[in-house]
């Protein structure tokens, strides 16, 4: 109508104008929020990690603590921060910094240089004391208050109520407590610094001060064995003893970490290896090229923490199949004290490849578990293969099991190994053996194979010698498949067992088979294998989980010592 107003034009404008700026507002504001607690979050990280990289605390943070846990700074109940994995201390993330500044952490050597041995006093830490850790003064139980109280010795791990803290406590000697014979206190390690810069190599006097049973450990830890439990254990390794004896030889290899023997008293040293069947052949290696150097007398006895899959080498040894925490690390290292010396044979596994024109190529392998030919060797390949792929998705030993178990269920369907015994030949001492229609040869250096099957020994009436690691014979057995191989894991079935020998020769004549040397597998054609002793290795045998097989199986420790 025509006497209806109508808007001014910059009226519709202005509120079109309100509209845009508010929708601007609602999606502009939040993404530059996050954009902002994005920044913030890369500040701080970047700050912790200048931190830890400065640091002499051994920083890690984690999102969640285990167990109750209180600032060592504020005292303030925390849930996520950082943990020091030497020397225990807890911290919140805003007092990371101070208590960086504020306390010390273990000192692997003295400043000191003139500090004796035996002149260490107790080096205490307030808070977050071990569950069901008792006071040294009123054996009553220690950090049972839900707050910030009570002291622990990151030597000795001894506990003491914060009442029960005296001067006298503060400033008594630290004996190391109950793993002391194991530890490479810090005044040992400084006293060696002088006598080398004094030229001086006589150490066995300067460890006669800290007893005849002192033998130090060092741990050699894979950080990505098994389930990757290697990362947690080297902590807890380095709460318990001097940080200077434990490594990741994913970071520093063996043959590095074992020069640390060279500056302890002949024939002392222990090794503990975490990890698998093939880190231990890892570090046996290293240990081999320290005769090679002429250190014959700091070769170290070796015992195992078995992280990885198949673990036979271990099992043979009395230290189980797997390690999955289900027992505490310092009962680990009571173990390792308890143990036993034995030797292990160590095989020499040469490949020599018929190559065009009759040129030969040779490949060397070193053995400590078994070599074999066949369905057990073309698993291995399989699996292998698909785990360099992706290796993320084999973290889990069920998993792993189910894999080879599929490969093997595939195998019996093909059978790409029939008619083994008309591609090879085999000699046991330089005789010739006619073998049956076989599928597959093993030849077995230990007591176990296949992840905890006991193959030479077998069931039934049948009476044989039993297999030994130290007797420098080697068991030589077939399978008809893998269907019989899986019956005998689940023993409904034996192997076919073709003898006992101190040499082993194998000739492929045709074709392409796949082989394995100690779970570490390879596509081979036509070739000459031939297996003699190389040497022997100074390990650890653990009786505290024995069968009475075992007992029978391994040497006598009084036989086994090794002389100069």
């Amino acid at each position: 109508m025509e006497g209806e107003k109508q808007p001014a034009p910059y009226e519709g404008l202005f509120a079109d104008g309100h509209l845009v700026l508010w929708t601007l507002c609602s999606v502009l504001l939040p993404v530059f929020i996050t954009f902002w607690c994005s920044l913030q979050r890369s500040r701080r990280q970047l700050h912790r990690r200048d931190i830890f990289r400065k640091s002499k605390h051994g920083w890690r943070d984690t999102d969640l603590f285990s167990h109750p846990t209180y600032c060592c700074v504020c005292a303030q109940h925390i849930l996520q921060g950082a943990f020091c994995d030497c020397c225990g201390l807890r911290v919140d993330e805003g007092c990371l910094k101070k208590a960086d500044k504020r306390f010390h952490c273990k000192e692997i050597m003295l400043k000191n240089d003139s500090k004796a041995l035996d002149a260490m006093h107790h080096h205490w830490i307030r808070g977050n004391v071990p569950l069901c850790s008792y006071c040294v003064v009123c054996k009553q139980q220690c950090g049972s208050q839900p707050k910030l109280c009570d002291y622990r010795c990151i030597w000795c791990q001894k506990t003491v109520h914060d009442e029960c803290m005296k001067n006298s406590l503060k400033n008594e000697q630290c004996d190391f407590g109950e793993f002391k014979n194991l530890i490479i206190p810090p005044s040992y390690l400084t006293a060696i610094n002088q006598m080398r810069k004094d030229k001086k190599t006589d150490y066995a006097m300067l460890a006669s001060k800290l007893g005849k049973q002192w033998t130090p450990l060092i741990i050699l830890a894979n950080s990505r064995s098994g389930t990757n439990m290697g990362e947690g254990l080297l902590g807890e390794f380095r709460i318990l003893l001097n940080p200077v004896q434990v490594f990741d030889v994913t970071k520093t290899p063996p043959v590095k970490a074992l020069q640390l023997c060279t500056l302890l008293p002949y024939y002392s040293a222990r090794v503990l290896v975490c990890g698998g069947d093939g880190t231990v052949g890892w570090v046996l290696d290293a240990v081999d090229e320290m005769k090679i150097k002429g250190q014959e007398k700091y070769i170290p006895q070796v015992a195992v923490l078995p992280l990885g899959t198949g673990n036979d080498l271990s099992n043979t040894l009395g230290w189980g199949t797997g390690y999955a925490g289900e027992i505490p690390v310092a009962q680990v290292l009571r173990n390792v004290m308890e143990a036993d010396g034995v030797k292990l044979d160590r095989w020499k596994v040469q490949v020599t490849n018929k190559g065009y024109y009759n040129l030969r190529k040779l490949k060397e392998f070193t053995m400590n578990n078994y070599f074999s030919v066949g369905p057990d060797a073309l698993m291995a390949l399989n699996f292998h293969a698909h785990r360099e792929k992706a290796p993320s998705l084999f973290s889990s030993r069920i998993l792993n099991k189910a894999v080879y178990l599929f490969y093997g269920t595939k195998d019996c369907l093909v059978q790409e190994c029939k008619d083994l015994n008309k591609k090879v030949e085999l000699e046991l001492d330089g005789e010739r053996v006619e073998l049956p229609n076989l599928e597959g040869i093993i030849v077995l250096n230990i007591g176990y194979w296949g992840g905890g099957c006991r193959l030479w020994e077998g069931m039934g009436d049948e009476t044989y010698p039993l297999a030994r690691h130290d007797d420098g014979l080697l068991e030589v057995v077939g399978v008809y498949g893998s269907f019989h191989c899986a019956q005998i894991q689940v023993k409904l079935a034996n192997p076919f067992r073709i003898g006992q020998a101190h040499t082993v020769r194998l000739i492929l004549k045709c074709s392409m088979m796949p082989m394995q040397v100690d779970g570490e597998p390879w596509a081979q054609g036509p070739c000459t294998v031939t297996i003699t002793h190389k040497t022997h290795a100074l390990m650890l045998y653990f009786s505290g989980e024995q069968t009475d097989d075992d007992i029978s199986s391994t040497s006598d420790p009084e036989d086994t010592k090794e002389t100069e």
